[in-house]
């Protein structure tokens, strides 16, 4: 009995490493709905591929996540990156083309000034150099990635500290 026990046991250790070796980590597949966000102020949608969502996440994680992590502003927490915020700022900052406008060229909250020498933004790329080589695909990745977290995370994108 014991002889068949220790022939066993190297098959059963195979089987349960070549288990998890072998069953692939997946993530989440986002539907097709999820994938839609706003593209302009007129309300027409984009809906954007799998690989721009993942793609629009590392530019976010490598460009924006410095201040801007779970989606909330270190620099001013009342100011968030969820929907609600987005909406209320002039001009609206809750599409696409306008996220676009916003990196390119960063305004205040009210819209009355430009902050881009204080925020990385297209056009202070040579003060921000992880802005330098963005292209308009990359930027509407980034928008896209931004809009569709509020669908994902709930009420944890944009939340704060209650959530990070």
């Amino acid at each position: 009995m014991i002889k068949k026990n220790i022939i066993l046991l190297p098959f059963a250790i195979a089987i349960v490493l070549c288990g998890y070796l072998v069953l692939p980590a997946f993530a989440i597949e986002l539907d097709e709905a999820t994938r839609t966000v706003t593209l302009d102020s007129s309300n027409k949608t984009i809906t954007l591929t799998a690989e721009q969502v993942k793609r629009g996440k590392r530019l976010f994680n490598n460009s924006c996540a410095q201040c801007h992590n779970g989606g909330i502003t270190k620099t001013n927490p009342n100011i968030g990156l969820e929907l609600e915020s987005l909406s209320l700022a002039t001009p609206a900052r809750d599409n696409v083309a306008s996220l676009i406008d916003y990196i390119k060229d960063p305004k205040s909250y009210d819209g009355q000034n430009s902050i881009a020498e204080l925020h990385p933004s297209i056009k202070s790329a040579e003060i921000f150099p992880k802005m330098r080589n963005l292209t308009d695909e990359d930027l509407l990745s980034m928008a896209g990635y931004i809009l569709l977290q509020p669908k994902i995370a709930q009420e944890k994108w944009g939340g704060g500290k209650i959530y990070y």
